[in-house]
């Protein structure tokens, strides 16, 4: 699952970036607002935030 995490993570900053470039250029990726990509982008995060608390292990403490 932390290979997924990591993926999805990478995907929103992908989608963030194109998302700012095209704020800063007023251009439209494949008729796609910068909007949508901005979008886009937390919801990829909020997705790999919600893996990594679902799937974690939990480490129990180690008696000394």
């Amino acid at each position: 699952m932390r290979t997924l995490a990591k993926a999805l993570t990478g995907l929103a900053a992908l989608a963030f970036v194109i998302a700012v470039v095209g704020s800063l250029t007023g251009a439209w990726l494949v008729s796609t607002s910068p909007e949508a990509f901005s979008r886009a982008s937390t919801n990829l995060a909020l997705l790999a935030i919600a893996l990594i608390l679902t799937f974690e292990e939990v480490s129990r403490p180690r008696a000394i």
